[in-house]
């Protein structure tokens, strides 16, 4: 009686320890399933669960299931139905204003410029956004961006014309387009597609391998070449979650990650080239800029950033960073991001 009795209490003492040995990170995407970032968190949650023994799962919602960004940091808040989601930087402005540091337009001059750049500030948005409640587990370029048209354009006149789609709570974006003379819609990149089915937007700015991922290709006739501003999406998770899991099982979570993310910063760069030769081949064409366009453009970039550092819309310190990691170029040194010309970055 008195062993079953002794069983009995060493069960129940070990049934909690038991209850908690594995933590469940579900995280929430707008990517595709079969995209190059879904390839690679589905390959890190495997070897998540690995290397941890199975003391943590990760759990994905592709495809914006979960609903828009937006909605994504609301369930996150909420706790329970999420934990984490791979958003942009745009919506997460509305949890950390300097997220969208790196999307500033024409602030870098190429691949070479953001290779420069990330690993000295990387670290500082993630402190960041530790100080606001998530955990960075990665962040990872998605390319630049470009106009693309459902119409001929030809420079700045057809931009200022065009229903030009911007992303929901981009400020930066919509600030710099309405600086161009541009009227931009907001809307949630989840809303693009059927957007440009119906003729509500006409124009984007996306990345190549992007605009093929979302399917919007098939809608678009011309993209412009000009590299405008790096487009870049973060895996955060919620502080709460992560406190949650072992010290020692963070440390596996964050090498994982991190070597996931550094992966899709790779492959997006020949991603976004093959992409493009596959629009082209499809009949899209390519507009190369006139020096007066892509000077009109590059001064609309410099008085957004005139703006933005004067109302502070992101922190001094993050600016700085970001400029003392940076080599000078000289002006007229064309951006070697273009992937328009079949050119490896």
């Amino acid at each position: 009686m008195i062993r079953r009795l002794l069983l009995s209490i060493v069960l129940l003492a070990a049934a909690p320890a038991a209850f908690a040995q594995t933590q469940t990170l579900r995280i929430a995407t707008l990517a595709p399933d079969g995209s190059p970032w879904m390839r690679e968190l589905r390959a890190a949650a495997a070897e998540v669960k690995t290397q941890t023994e199975g003391r943590v799962e990760i759990r994905y919602f592709p495809g914006g299931v979960m609903g828009n960004d937006q909605a994504v940091i609301r369930r996150i808040r909420q706790g329970g139905q999420l934990q984490g989601g791979v958003l942009t930087s745009s919506e997460l402005s509305l949890v950390y204003p300097d997220a969208p540091a790196y999307t500033l337009p024409f602030l870098f001059n190429g691949w070479d410029d953001v290779d420069r750049v990330r690993p000295k500030v990387d670290p500082l948005l993630a402190k960041g956004f530790a100080e606001r409640g998530f955990h960075m587990l990665g962040a990872a370029g998605v390319g630049f961006a470009y106009l693309m048209s459902t119409k001929p354009m030809a420079g700045v006149e057809d931009v200022k014309r065009a229903k030009l789609w911007v992303p929901q709570n981009d400020a930066i974006a919509e600030m710099t387009f309405r600086e161009g003379g541009a009227s931009p819609i907001p809307l949630p990149i989840g809303d693009v597609f059927t957007s440009l089915q119906t003729g509500m937007v006409d124009m984007v700015a996306n990345t190549p391998a992007g605009a093929v991922a979302l399917q919007w290709h098939s809608k678009l006739r011309t993209i412009y070449d000009l590299p405008l501003a790096y487009v870049i999406g973060f895996i955060v998770v919620d502080q709460r979650a992560w406190g949650r899991i072992a010290a020692a099982d963070q440390a596996v979570v964050d090498r994982i990650f991190k070597a996931a993310a550094d992966r899709v910063d790779q492959t997006i760069r020949r991603d976004d080239i093959a992409a493009l030769e596959a629009m082209k081949k499809q009949g899209l064409v390519v507009v190369t800029p006139t020096p007066a366009d892509a000077a009109y453009f590059r001064a609309v970039g410099e008085r957004v950033m005139t703006r933005v550092e004067g109302e502070k819309g992101v922190s001094p310190g993050i600016l700085a960073a970001i400029r003392a990691a940076q080599v000078p170029v000289p002006a007229a040194s064309a951006p070697s991001a273009s992937p328009a010309a079949g050119r490896q970055p």
